[in-house]
């Protein structure tokens, strides 16, 4: 094989052989540096008679330190309870006919959701935490996920709540109001409006404009290239104003309305039946006690599970000089995560219907030893028990 060489000047060093290019010995030029990179230097090689090939890499990943190695682990083990305990809430409400209502329908959902943010946003958040060099977009694409999933599971919570509500306050027409295919238009609003807040950076409103600045102080052209952190592309206006005003708070203290008058409702035709019933009224009471429990414990979940990172958004926003913990910081978004793993317990093993569908499944298809036959309308069971 023949090359051609060009003239070199003598300030130009000879390149060494690139083994990308077929292991030919021709000489390449080296020009000089295009700028700063994230720390590094990107330069341009140039073969004689060929094209200007321009190449711009992207520093290394950071080295994982061992405070981070024990949040990948504490992410890791959510996750590995997370993702199994709602696949199973899915599988069993798709293999029993008894769980085809509205109410299960809205549990799958939020079960969907939960299973997204094990096996989607808390990788990604390891991802995020490790702080690798990206393009601003690129970084922002991976943000945005979290606030689309997060935002999902919390209208799925609030539209259980509001099911739950009407089933006490109609319960002669609840059927006939909350049908399948309403509780599916419910279920695709709540998907297609949590594409909307959590997409809401993606279409302007994040840190583009602060970042590019500092990256042209810098003398560097072209898209910003960044250490991959939430609140360097996140707007804390947008988490304070828009996402926790609007989209968090609202839905927490309507919530609390709605279990409010559910606990009302109960009490009062608690009365009603104790008063008028011959039967032992303390059986009747402990029944109704395990819901209003439920529905305590449902508030009190969401609440501690999402209110602490909201809180330090805000701290972040409105006192830019406070100084904010680390271990707070990684506390609150355990918090978070791990709403996802308690839900499949709340919402599904105080329900008989799951448990004995729980019991089938892993009988049939881990244990291969076969259940007896479920149910389809357990003559005892309602679903709000």
């Amino acid at each position: 094989m023949s090359c051609r060489r060009g003239a070199r000047s003598p300030a130009q060093p000879r390149a060494p052989v690139s083994p990308a290019l077929g292991g030919s010995r021709c000489p390449q030029l080296w020009a000089p540096p295009l700028g700063p990179l994230g720390g590094q230097q990107a330069g341009c090689f140039l073969t004689t008679g060929a094209p200007r090939r321009c190449a711009r890499p992207l520093p290394a990943m950071p080295p994982v330190s061992a405070f981070q190695a024990a949040y990948i682990g504490i992410e890791v083990l959510i996750a590995l309870v997370s993702v199994p305990g709602n696949v199973l809430v899915i599988w069993a409400v798709r293999v029993n006919q008894a769980l085809r209502d509205a109410t299960f329908y809205f549990i799958a959902s939020l079960a969907v959701a939960d299973v997204a943010v094990g096996a989607l946003v808390i990788p990604l958040a390891i991802l995020i935490n490790i702080g690798p060099q990206t393009y601003f977009h690129t970084c922002l694409m991976v943000a945005c996920p979290v606030l689309i999933l997060t935002q999902s599971s919390i209208l799925a919570l609030l539209a259980i709540a509001v099911d739950r509500y009407l089933r006490v306050k109609i319960p002669l027409r609840y059927k006939t109001v909350v049908t399948p295919r309403r509780a599916a238009v419910a279920i695709a609003g709540c998907w297609i409006l949590s594409l909307v807040v959590g997409l809401t950076p993606m279409f302007g409103w994040n840190n583009l404009g602060a970042v590019q600045r500092a990256w042209a102080a810098n003398g560097s052209a072209g898209e910003p290239v960044i250490k991959c952190e939430f609140e360097k592309v996140i707007s804390m206006e947008y988490m304070v104003y828009f996402n926790f005003f609007v989209w968090v708070l609202p839905p927490l203290l309507l919530m609390a309305l709605v279990y409010l008058e559910v606990f009302y409702l109960i009490r009062r035709q608690l009365s009603k039946k104790v008063s008028a019933s011959s039967g032992d009224p303390h059986k009747y009471y402990g029944k109704e006690l395990k819901i209003a429990k439920s529905l305590a414990l449902i508030l009190l979940l969401f609440a501690l599970s999402w209110l602490p990172l909201h809180i330090l958004n805000c701290i972040t926003l409105f006192c830019p000089s406070c100084h904010k913990p680390s271990l707070l910081t990684y506390i609150a978004i355990f918090l978070t995560h791990g709403n996802s793993a308690m839900n499949p317990i709340v919402y599904a093993f105080r329900i008989q219907k799951f448990r004995v569908t729980f019991l089938k499944i892993w009988n049939d298809h881990f244990r291969c030893q076969p259940a007896p036959p479920v149910d389809k309308d357990p003559p005892e069971e309602r679903p709000d028990d």
